[in-house]
């Protein structure tokens, strides 16, 4: 059954462009989005900063293919999901956080026509990955085919890592580690022990976000054997857990302060993130669906803010 505030037919059912549109990008979940764009986005801070010169087009290639990839795994992600029975059994669902799009569900585009939609938008995050290639070389191609694997093997089958409690695991890296150290060397062709220190606030954070989104699936994840860490070890274990998680981007910051990538005084910016971060912890072992909602929304802006602080202090440091 459709919930208030959840995309319907009637809304987005029109034949026109700007319909389809907006169907289209509304299926790719858009509010995620910037957890791809943002770490890609400090990693070119860096190694542009690193190399003594910034190049805009590796930049805006590796946007659209990390974008798009990022965009496909999540439609990839609802058609696997109706499969399993996953999001017609989720009741408790926050959208539009948590339980899919919804736009099989409410009619509004179909399976076959998500599963084009997803291939469609791998096939672009491949080409823009291609034309990195021939202009940066070969070793654009095993970023490429990482974040490719990553995007699949989360949801698809026999594979499906989320149901195997290792999804959180893949996002970390996919939507963390990868695309950091995937644009410094975009831009300055160094993969170093320095970029990945960068990559874990980013890290930590966007984990953080997939944790309390899976609070409210937990039911709908156990019935269909889906152990993510939520159903592994319960609410209580996931309020400790976010709570670490959150103090583990501090404990990053703090690294990257230790290696001279960032100012000793900018541990500010993830220490006033991390009292956030306490705030929002007591929703997701609670009962209140409006605080739990409001947790997410405070998780996601903790993950842009964090982001783009670091980005920020990657600057000044330099």
């Amino acid at each position: 059954m459709r919930q208030p505030g959840e995309p319907s037919l009637a809304a987005l059912g029109g034949r026109g462009l700007g319909a389809t549109l907006a169907r289209y990008v509304l299926a790719t979940r858009p509010k995620f989005l910037s957890a791809i764009a943002l770490p890609v986005i400090l990693g070119t801070t860096w190694g542009a900063l690193r190399a003594g010169a910034f190049d805009a087009a590796a930049l805006a290639l590796a946007l659209v293919a990390s974008l798009a990839v990022a965009a496909g795994g999540n439609v990839i992600n609802d058609v696997h999901d109706h499969l399993s029975g996953n999001d017609d059994l989720n009741d408790g669902r926050i959208h539009p956080y948590s339980g899919g799009s919804r736009f099989i569900q409410n009619g509004i585009l179909s399976v076959e026509q998500m599963a084009r939609w997803a291939y469609f938008l791998l096939a672009v995050g491949t080409a823009a990955g291609l034309l990195l290639t021939f202009r940066l070389g070969a070793p654009v191609l095993a970023f490429g085919a990482i974040g490719m694997a990553l995007a699949i093997v989360y949801s698809a089958p026999p594979v499906k890592l989320s149901a195997r409690g290792l999804g959180e695991v893949v996002v970390g890296l996919a939507f963390g580690i990868l695309p950091v150290v995937g644009a410094v060397w975009t831009q300055s062709g160094l993969i170093t022990s320095e970029a990945f220190v960068l990559s874990l606030p980013t890290t930590f954070w966007v984990v953080a976000i997939l944790l309390i989104n899976e609070v409210p699936d937990s039911p709908a994840d156990a019935a269909v054997g889906r152990r993510t860490w939520v159903v592994t070890g319960g609410r209580r274990a996931a309020r400790r857990l976010y709570l670490l998680l959150n103090a583990l981007a501090l404990a990053g910051f703090a690294g990257g302060v230790a290696a001279g990538l960032l100012p000793a005084w900018g541990l500010v910016g993830p220490a006033l993130l991390l009292g956030l971060a306490a705030g929002v912890a007591p929703a997701i072992d609670g009962t209140d669906t409006a605080r739990l909602r409001r947790g997410m929304e405070t998780t996601l802006a903790i993950h842009a803010l964090g982001t783009l602080w670091t980005c920020g202090m990657v600057a000044l440091a330099a």
